[in-house]
């Protein structure tokens, strides 16, 4: 039997932030602890994204697809784009499909590199539209926190969802945001700062 896990090192940017302060903390911990390690380079990150889109397009020709893909690096992160008509059954409700094309991809730059991959694969701009719908639901928790001072609780999100809204939050003054609960009904609690 094929171990097919992908070992979880390196935290996924797609997963919600912590506080800033125990983030700082976190990261100079990994640092002393990594010695030498270093971030991935640009070439390798740009082969991460090569590996996956490569994936990705073999998926499309076996679902007779059409799309174009763009690999390229962003944020640190490899980043696959697929783009074209008719791609709303690769997205799913609420991008569920995503979301698991993603970690396939991720495990595809895995078998090849030995190497966990923070990989982002975005389809048809879904990630970027869905940003702005969460960080309108961010800021509406906001405002329902400041005016009341009583916590404020979303429904369940995704990693991703999850960490957009957390950015949205962790800007504003006044307010906290934390992860409650167990996959798949994690969700955010927004409250006010004591």
């Amino acid at each position: 039997m094929t171990d097919t896990s992908i070992p979880s090192a390196d935290p996924s940017v797609d997963e919600e932030t912590v506080p800033a302060a125990a983030a700082e903390v976190q990261e100079n911990q990994a640092e002393s602890e990594a010695g030498e390690k270093k971030a991935p380079a640009d070439s390798d990150l740009f082969r991460q994204s090569e590996i996956a889109a490569d994936y990705v397009e073999g998926l499309l020709d076996i679902l007779d697809y059409d799309g174009d893909i763009d690999e390229l690096v962003s944020g640190g992160r490899p980043v696959v784009e697929v783009v074209g008509d008719r791609l709303q059954n690769l997205i799913g409700q609420r991008g569920a499909t995503l979301e698991a094309l993603q970690e396939l991809a991720r495990l595809a730059v895995f078998r090849q590199t030995g190497s966990p991959s923070r990989l982002l694969l975005d389809v048809g701009g879904y990630r970027a539209t869905r940003r702005k719908e969460l960080a309108a639901v961010a800021r509406n928790a906001v405002e329902k926190v400041k005016e009341y001072g009583e916590p404020v609780s979303l429904e369940p999100m995704s990693a991703f969802e999850r960490k957009c809204v957390h950015d949205v939050v962790n800007a504003m003054s006044g307010v906290e945001s934390e992860s409650e609960g167990v996959e798949p009904n994690r969700r955010i609690v927004v409250r006010p700062v004591d």
